[in-house]
């Protein structure tokens, strides 16, 4: 079967918080989530990969359910589909594997359920799902995102202006987001919430304005997260000590870890990778580009070739 004989969606992974941004802030990057997929008779996902090979296949797959669950508040029921997925996200790293698959199953309702949403709507139904916008947003609309979830209400700005060299330095180790969050303070005095909004809203004027100094500053000042997670991800203490002499200018875990992202000075990336793999032997070193397209979706749903 020919590409164009059968649909195609594609979700970037995502960072979010960027150090001080928490739970507002993502950016998309150009690892992806990738189904393929055609009608059948009933439900099936086919894993392309070894490390999906652990989720269901049949229609209890969290795209799948994702998938039936938007289609059915729009009162529509899907017809079964085959889906090929495939990805290269590392799970339960810090690169928002599952918003990637909140996206791709809300994309998967769209399409084959033809209910014609707007990627606002998207977006808002992604941020519900998920409890905050930031990762999803990314892997909606692509680049920068700044955005704000008030109880039912989500907004945002897109930003594509944006350039920025990351470098991920990725654990073998898992860490999954409910661990994560459990270290985190119930509650934060008025004067500290204060001191954490005015480094997060310098952040992001430092990054609007290309002020790469000022922003990697700003990153590891985060107040909100990054001090109570540094017990669980010990080697973002090692990187804020040295990847900045390498050629890094920033340095924040990669939402709620354990993968570390620099943001790295250009022509440095070499440099930086060569001067931190003797000091973090066990990591991968992965260098990374902002995606500036977010989801999308190409090909015409096909009945399964037997």
């Amino acid at each position: 079967m020919n590409e164009g004989e059968m649909l195609l969606i594609k979700v970037p992974a995502s960072t979010a918080n960027l150090g001080p941004g928490f739970d507002s802030i993502g950016l998309a990057l150009n690892l992806y989530l990738t189904l393929e997929v055609v009608q059948s008779d009933c439900w099936e996902v086919i894993p392309l990969t070894d490390e999906l090979k652990e989720f269901p296949s049949d229609e209890s797959n969290f795209i799948i359910k994702t998938a039936i669950e938007v289609a059915k508040s729009f009162h529509t029921i899907l017809p079964p589909c085959q889906i090929k997925v495939n990805s290269n996200i590392p799970l339960a790293r810090g690169l928002g594997s599952s918003a990637s698959a909140i996206v791709a199953g809300i994309e998967l309702a769209d399409q084959v359920g033809n209910l014609q949403l707007t990627k606002q709507q998207k977006f808002a139904i992604a941020s519900k799902m998920e409890g905050h916008p930031d990762n999803v947003g990314a892997s909606i609309f692509g680049g920068l995102v700044v955005g704000c979830q008030l109880g039912e209400e989500v907004d945002a700005e897109i930003i594509h202006s944006v350039d920025l060299e990351v470098l991920a330095v990725i654990p073998a180790e898992e860490l999954l987001t409910k661990s994560s969050r459990g270290v985190l303070p119930d509650t934060l005095s008025f004067a500290e919430a204060v001191s954490a909004g005015a480094v997060s809203n310098l952040l992001v004027a430092a990054l609007l304005t290309g002020n790469r100094k000022l922003a990697g500053k700003m990153m590891k000042k985060d107040k909100y997260h990054q001090p109570y997670r540094k017990e669980l991800v010990p080697h973002l203490e090692l990187m804020e000590e040295h990847a900045c002499e390498l050629g890094a200018y920033g340095v924040a875990l990669s939402g709620a870890g354990p993968t570390v992202l620099c943001f790295v000075e250009p022509g440095k990336m070499n440099t930086l990778i060569d001067g931190l793999a003797p000091k973090l032997p066990d990591m991968r070193f992965l260098p990374l580009e902002i995606d500036k397209k977010g989801s999308t979706c190409s090909g015409v749903l096909a009945t399964e070739v037997k």
